[in-house]
């Protein structure tokens, strides 16, 4: 007896007819399901076939809700009532207090003075209030000294003096041997209030240090909070703290505060390494969970452009932690937006909740205090709309993963054994169609991609940074219609006369393949995110076998159809829920990946994904289905509806709406540069207003405003210069490689930089040692470039290994506190045999760039007057530099 899911090709040619449908509408080819009418064949059973419209409705319908329940989920930041062990209204007034100073770089005033003064004042009456009470509190206000290399932006090496730390010692008034370490950092960016990063994690630090410090049950361990001042100048303080502190020895694992958005939900993004008991506490204490093993893996994988100081402490401490980050709006991070209004009152409870019950339970905990016993294995972790963690060993995952692989694997062999199936046919038939699935996921890929070479030609990139939605109309429309349309047109023509409700199993077998094979290859890899194809393989398949004997006897009904998409709810909304990450990320970060990568491919590349993803397991319906025209249809006319709107150019890119602003985001320095030769005198000096969009559109829609910046002004590279010959504050020149230099009057620092050669001399191994003293301001770049055949091969920096970038160069990033004292450094360079003639003279050329973030010195005539101009629809953050080359 033939197998009901057997490909059976009865007209080789031509399409099959459509009998007219029954009054009521609810069966379509029913009669013989593709059957040619011959007489001498037996009559197939009549089966449903699902009708066009209704078919549409019902899947629309299961996806805007599990999308609603996304973001329900996400709107929902506290779930029940507060315990009133943590005061979220006493964090709201720190935070506003600590914002209230403005931008806090490293070596301001509002940094190094006001925010220190004003969070000693209130360690110090939180120090009072707990005295009689079973605890002690000690303060170390630490100014470390130190160096390290990192691979992070291509690799560079960095350089601090004298930076701050507040560091918090609560334990029993016995002592403790074991600490916790808990971090955050009350530093920002030049320009903006950093509400969000970070000031609002002190906040929560500091009413949880008050609660911590007040409860009337001893604690068996100690922590230790960690008021960091030097983050964003790349991690300087935790290196300080973790290398040289005393209080470092002792500490066994960290929870690190962060941010790369704004409010919302703080997210475990990482955790680690190993260490799974860390993973357990937090399950097993967070009051409202919020975590994922995918933001771990894609994060550590470096896709993301950013770092935390979780980095440091595991590198440099080698203990292991848990980092938690806001991630939502990212679009203002780093920007003037960045104020303590955006952030919810929920949001810092649900925030002081979390930490302060997690906390508790690890100074509690007898593994603190021997976690080197519990270090081994990972943990498979993530959350089902913020309700519940699902944690598990990253073995047992294994195990789970290669059974359901296992089971899958049967439930295909099974078929492919059923009588009728002789020779490999079934296993010929799921090939091909696994074939002309893969073929319309490439096809779909290159064609949406196409709409985004376009769209970038036409000048309309990144259209969909202010208007979100729009991106899914283009491109998931074009995505979603070039799937149905490949397959419409497969059933059409190339399974001309074969049962449809053959093919729509098939395909559904098809899926479940591509999906399995994706879990089996996941796991193989060691990574703890195969529990995603995981979800998408178990579940589609229980609910393939619940429904068997239905699909059987009456095919793709309403009740097979809508019973099929209930068994798909949870891995769909928790697959939903992890889309919603990414675009949540990636959509701010396309703002200010810099000029060099096409926002349109990435965004087109990310929803196409996203669509074949969601759509594999609904492919079948479109087999099931008596038509696709009128979906085709609409979905062409959303396609070019959205296409008009933003050929037209009505859908601009940014915003500066009070409620949600999407600023672009522009670099300007007014700088004064002087090249010296060989001799030391200045070959060639100009000043200028150097800018630098930091998103792929330039200075597209900045010029209609301010008419000379303009492409005339555009510089190039000078390669014979170090980093160019321009003053990038950070190495990442890579990132943006159009930049504009405007002709402006020479800037003249109330406290310019002092650099000299203090000595020259060559070693008895070959190479020539050079020492150097700079004195400046609190933010300067250090530049080396040896010139052809010239190699640099000890320094003062890091491990004494000299670490260069992408292109070759050194970079060093230098920062100090108050009261540093002139830096001092050295450098062996190992000079050319054969010196390159038509090369820049001498062994190496070597450049100090100057950066004033703050006071008087930051500001000049010329860059008051440009920013005026600027729309309010951008956000130009500006300081004075210079640059000054000497060559040796």
């Amino acid at each position: 007896m033939e197998s009901d899911t057997t490909v059976r090709r009865i007209k080789p040619f031509g399409t099959p007819s459509y009998p007219a449908e029954d009054n009521d509408g609810s069966r379509g080819r029913c009669a013989d399901n593709g059957n040619s009418g011959d007489p001498k064949r037996k009559p197939e059973v009549s089966l449903y076939l699902l009708r066009e419209g209704p078919a549409a409705s019902l899947l629309c319908v299961f996806i805007l809700v599990l999308w609603g329940l996304v973001q329900l989920s996400l709107q929902q930041l506290v779930i029940g009532k507060p315990t009133g062990e943590f005061n979220a209204v006493r964090a709201r007034r720190h935070l506003e207090e600590i914002t209230s100073v403005g931008p806090r770089p490293v070596g301001s005033p509002e940094n190094e003075v006001l925010t220190v003064d004003y969070l000693l004042e209130q360690i110090e009456n939180i120090r009072a209030a707990a005295a009689a009470g079973p605890h002690q509190l000690a303060v170390d206000v630490q100014h470390p000294t130190g160096t390290f290399s990192i691979d992070f932006l291509g690799g560079f090496t960095s350089y601090y003096d004298r930076v701050t730390n507040i560091a918090v010692r609560l334990e029993p008034k016995g002592g403790a041997q074991h600490l916790m370490l808990a971090n955050c950092h009350f530093d920002t960016v030049a320009n903006s209030p950093g509400a969000s990063d970070d000031a609002v994690s002190c906040a929560v630090m500091l009413e949880v240090l008050h609660s911590l410090a007040n409860q009337s049950t001893p604690l068996l361990h100690g922590v230790v909070f960690l008021f960091n001042g030097a983050e964003e100048n790349i991690l300087q303080a935790s290196h300080g703290f973790i290398t040289q502190h005393p209080w470092a020895k002792q500490v066994r694992a960290f929870i690190n505060l962060e941010a790369a958005g704004v409010g919302g939900k703080e997210v475990v993004f990482q955790t680690g390494p190993e260490n799974p008991w860390l993973v357990q506490a937090y399950v097993h204490a967070a009051k409202h969970p919020f975590a994922s093993v995918v933001g771990q893996e894609v994060f550590q994988s470096g896709i993301i452009p950013s770092d935390t100081d979780f980095r440091i402490y595991r590198d440099f401490g080698n203990i292991p932690g848990i980092d938690l980050a806001f991630i939502e709006n990212g679009f203002i991070y780093h920007t003037k937006y960045d104020t303590s209004d955006r952030i919810l009152t929920d949001s810092i409870q649900r925030a002081g909740d979390n930490i302060l019950a997690v906390l508790k339970y690890l100074v509690m905990s007898e593994k603190l205090a021997d976690s080197s016993e519990y270090r081994h294995g990972n943990m498979v972790f993530f959350d089902l709309l913020g309700v519940v963690v699902v944690a598990y060993p990253a073995r047992v995952g294994t195990i789970l993963n290669y059974v359901v692989a296992a089971a899958s694997f049967l439930y295909l062999a099974k078929k492919a054994s059923q009588p009728g199936n002789g020779g490999g046919r079934y296993v010929r038939e799921l090939a091909c169609a696994t074939g002309v699935a893969v073929l319309s996921w490439f096809v779909t890929l290159m064609s949406v991609l196409i709409v985004a070479l376009l769209v970038t030609l036409l000048g309309r990139s990144m259209f969909w940074y202010n208007h979100f939605y729009a991106s899914i109309c283009l491109y998931g429309t074009a995505a979603s219609g070039k799937i149905i349309l490949i397959h419409t047109l497969a059933k059409n023509l190339y399974y001309g006369g074969v049962r449809l409700v053959a093919l729509g199993d098939l395909y559904f077998d098809v899926s479940l393949l591509l999906w399995c094979c994706s879990l089996v290859w996941l796991t193989q890899q060691g990574l703890c995110s195969a529990y995603v194809p995981m979800l998408m393989v178990a579940f589609p398949l229980l609910t393939k076998l619940l429904l068997a004997k239905e699909f059987k006897h009456k095919g793709a009904s309403m009740k097979y159809s809508v019973l099929y998409l209930l068994g798909l709810t949870l891995p769909y909304v928790h697959f939903m829920f992890l889309i919603w990450v990414v675009f949540e990320i990636f959509t701010p970060i396309m703002g200010r990946s810099g000029t060099e990568i096409p926002p349109e491919v990435v965004m087109a590349t990310l929803v196409t994904l996203a669509t074949i993803f969601i759509s594999s397991f609904f492919l079948h319906f479109i087999y099931l289905a008596r038509s696709t025209k009128w979906i085709l249809a609409g979905l062409g006319s959303a396609f070019v509806f959205t296409f008009l709107l933003m050929s037209g150019g009505l859908l601009f890119p940014y915003s500066s709406s009070a409620d949600s602003p999407r600023p672009k985001r522009v670099f300007l320095q007014h700088t004064t540069r002087m090249f010296h030769n060989l001799q030391g005198q200045v070959e060639s000096q100009d000043s200028g207003l150097w800018i630098n969009s930091f998103d792929y559109t330039g200075i597209q829609h900045i010029t209609p405003l301010i008419p000379e910046i303009n492409d005339s002004v555009r510089t190039s590279c000078r390669v014979d210069r170090p980093f160019c010959g321009y003053p990038w504050f950070l190495p990442v020149k890579f990132l943006s490689k159009k930049n504009w230099y405007l002709p402006a009057p020479e800037v003249s620092p109330t406290a310019p930089v002092e650099f000299s050669l203090l000595s020259r001399e060559e070693t008895s191994w070959g190479t020539i040692k050079m020492t150097f003293s700079v004195k400046g301001p609190c933010h300067m770049s250090l530049y080396l470039m040896p010139h052809r055949g010239a190699s640099l091969s000890t320094w003062s920096f890091g491990d004494g290994t000299p670490q260069f970038d992408l292109s070759g160069e050194y970079f060093v990033f230098y920062s100090h506190g108050l009261d540093a004292p002139t830096w001092t450094f050295w450098f062996e360079i190992q000079p050319p045999r054969d010196p390159d003639p038509s090369g820049p003279e001498g062994m190496i050329s070597v450049a100090i760039s100057t950066h004033y973030f703050f006071g008087r010195d930051s500001r000049t005539a010329q860059l008051e007057e440009i920013l005026r101009r600027f729309p309010s629809w951008s956000f130009p953050s500006s300081w004075v530099s210079t640059y000054d080359m000497y060559r040796y």
